[in-house]
């Protein structure tokens, strides 16, 4: 992950010159569907990914068409879509984003490592409803002062967790969305009894994000039953021939409450 993230801070130093740019763009930007709103209904809804590789899994649909599988994930039950644009290991870009943006009405998560205000603007710009902030990425105050920052653009923020710590930080972010992922993101292991330990204890009136190793029904319904609001489906969809069909088989599971 440390190389991940100093990358992501070269990309986000080469972008600062056009910091300016973007704060003017950003003024003029029509509102984004809530990323926030679209993920507490009755059922467990699905945050179905777009990417084309992982350090985990290497290759997983190098020809993928962003706005092609937007298009059929939405008309499949998608509640939103998470769009890679981490270049290197994930083979996403910013290009990807808006072509998604333009092809579907669905609030989308700007998936990448946020170490950098600069990214926020290129987020909101380029039709982003929501960001992802990792607290395991950033030293707790910027974390804090990103996901501000990121609702003062009105993008909701995903903050993400894997222990006891990051998830006291993220409950104290206001409104934020809380995801726990069940992979360690050294050694790239998944162990689904990260989230068996942190999502139960989560207050109800924040949603939760089940996030990691889901392939099947069956993986949503274990989520609902630990009292998830919404899972995120990445590899498994993306490696989908019709990806349609494959998000198809697990949306309608309903969702449990906690507490």
């Amino acid at each position: 992950m440390g190389e991940l993230t100093a990358a992501s801070r070269e990309r986000a130093a080469g972008a600062r010159g056009s910091a300016a740019a973007l704060e003017r763009a950003v003024v003029d930007c029509p509102p984004v569907p809530s990323f926030r709103g679209a993920l507490r209904r009755d059922a467990v809804q699905v945050i179905a990914e777009i990417k084309r590789r992982s350090p985990s899994k290497g290759a997983i649909n190098e020809g993928l068409d962003a706005p092609e599988r937007a298009v059929a994930y939405a008309a499949a039950g998608a509640a939103a879509l998470s769009v890679l644009t981490e270049p290197a290991r994930f083979g996403g870009s910013l290009d990807d984003l808006r072509a998604v943006h333009a092809a579907t009405p669905l609030p989308l998560l700007r998936k990448d490592f946020i170490v950098d205000e600069v990214q926020l603007l290129e987020a909101r710009v380029a039709g982003a409803s929501a960001v992802l902030l990792i607290a395991r990425a950033l030293p707790p105050s910027r974390f804090a002062a990103l996901a501000r920052a990121a609702q003062t653009l009105s993008l909701d923020v995903l903050l993400e967790v894997r222990d006891e710590g990051e998830l006291e930080r993220a409950l104290s972010v206001t409104d934020a969305v809380i995801g726990v992922n069940n992979r360690n993101l050294e050694t790239l292991q998944i162990d689904d009894v990260v989230s068996e330990r942190l999502v139960p204890g989560i207050p109800p009136e924040r949603i939760v994000v089940y996030e990691s190793g889901i392939s099947s029904r069956a993986g949503v319904e274990r989520a609902a039953s630990l009292g998830a609001d919404a899972v995120l489906v990445g590899s498994a969809l993306s490696a989908a021939a019709d990806g349609g069909a494959g998000l198809a088989a697990l949306v309608g599971v309903t969702r449990h409450s906690r507490g």
